[in-house]
């Protein structure tokens, strides 16, 4: 929906008058999957597919919200802020407001018109991109009361700790860095420990991204999410035991590993190898793009793959018969799931002039495989979020 279009929607919910717009990116990690709540360094980028949140300030203590794609709407009295945990839609902005106004944030009553064009279920992080939004414009309108105003990478924190605590998936930060801090041709590498970051352009030369969704949905909160992040953490505190100096599972290294893989039990000690070589191939990854070596950086996304089905179990039968199918066309230099897992959507890495053979055979074999039709997107990397100032 172009803004004009979603300015008059929001009038006819609520009424003629100034509205503002708030955006947020949804975002694609190229690598560095399930290891940032390890404390690992990852490189997402924010994507063109995004959320924007249209916004009115009101003059009592009401939220009310509505969405341009689902016909459900919600009601918050900022005063009680925390008994919107089980809404039906809308619980991302209520934990949002619960606590930004928990860190001392001026929450003010508004109407908001929710429209986002990050694919639901996607591994793309609409989640992210609707927290963010929507921090940004609690932001906005709190400094102009004179309260609070966040950084970006305040509202990343803020918009993770809502999903934490009140939303119930247990994730790490960089869903909401990526969404918040993105910037336009480039991925973050991101310290997932002390949040330190570094833009990291990408110029992929000759080929290009290609997001492709294998229309199996999934849920954070429905999926083993949780439970492989309490595998790490008994992994990490199995290992802290013999490694005093770490500080999280990503600080050890390969070596380290090898020598007290007697301490940890099958699958615990595959979810510490899925964690360790990740953050490995993320710093090799970086190092592949500045060095301009795509080819390199096609075979890491393979590999993260491999780990990921292997050591981690999060891909699934559709996850790996979509890269399977990638892998096998002649002209695509990698492919992996990125998100979550249990469903969402792969990114590849294919030459350019067969991108369209490329989503066209990759999609046929998927279908024949398991019944499901896939959907390619087509995605830039983008910023991430600012308030859209001219309509």
């Amino acid at each position: 929906m172009n803004l004009k279009e979603l300015k008059d929607k929001f009038e006819s919910l609520y009424g003629a008058g100034e509205v503002r717009f708030f955006s947020a990116a949804g975002r694609v990690n190229l690598i560095g999957e399930h290891i940032d709540y390890c404390g690992g360094p990852v490189l997402p980028a924010a994507l063109n597919l995004r959320c924007v949140v249209a916004a009115r300030k009101r003059t009592d203590n009401i939220v009310r919200m509505a969405a341009t794609t689902i016909d459900l709407t919600a009601e918050l009295d900022i005063n009680k802020l925390d008994s919107y945990r089980n809404l039906r839609w809308g619980s991302y902005q209520a934990g949002v407001a619960f606590v930004m106004k928990e860190a001392g944030f001026d929450i003010v009553g508004c109407d908001m018109l929710v429209d986002c064009t990050v694919p639901f279920g996607s591994g793309l992080s609409s989640s992210a991109a609707i927290e963010v939004a929507t921090a940004l414009c609690f932001s906005a309108f709190s400094a102009e009361n004179g309260g609070k105003k966040a950084a970006k990478e305040e509202l990343a924190v803020l918009s993770q700790m809502a999903e934490n605590s009140y939303c119930g998936v247990n994730c790490g930060i960089m869903d909401q860095f990526a969404s918040a801090c993105g910037k336009k041709g480039n991925a973050i590498l991101l310290n997932c420990a002390t949040l330190e970051y570094e833009y990291a352009p990408m110029d992929f030369g000759d080929c290009e991204l290609v997001v492709i969704n294998s229309n199996k949905p999934h849920s954070l909160v429905d999926s083993k999410y949780n439970e492989r992040r309490k595998e790490c953490e008994i992994a990490f505190g199995l290992l802290k035991k013999r490694l005093p100096h770490i500080t999280c599972l990503a600080d050890v290294t390969s070596e380290e590993l090898e020598k007290q893989a007697n301490i940890l039990s099958g699958k615990i000690y595959d979810r510490a190898l899925h964690v360790v070589t990740e953050c490995e191939r993320v710093v090799r990854a970086v190092e592949a793009m500045k060095s301009g070596d795509i080819r390199l950086f096609g075979r890491l996304l393979n590999e993260s793959h491999r780990s990921l089905r292997d050591n981690y179990e999060v891909t699934g039968k559709e996850l790996d018969a979509l890269t399977e199918a990638a892998r096998s066309f002649d002209g695509c230099l990698g492919s992996r799931m990125t998100g979550g897992g249990f469903g969402g959507c792969t990114v590849s890495v294919v030459e350019k002039d067969k991108v369209k053979d490329f989503v066209r055979k990759v999609c046929a074999d998927y279908k024949k495989e398991t019944g499901y039709d896939a959907v390619c997107y087509e995605t830039v990397i983008s910023d991430g979020a600012f308030e859209i100032t001219a309509v």
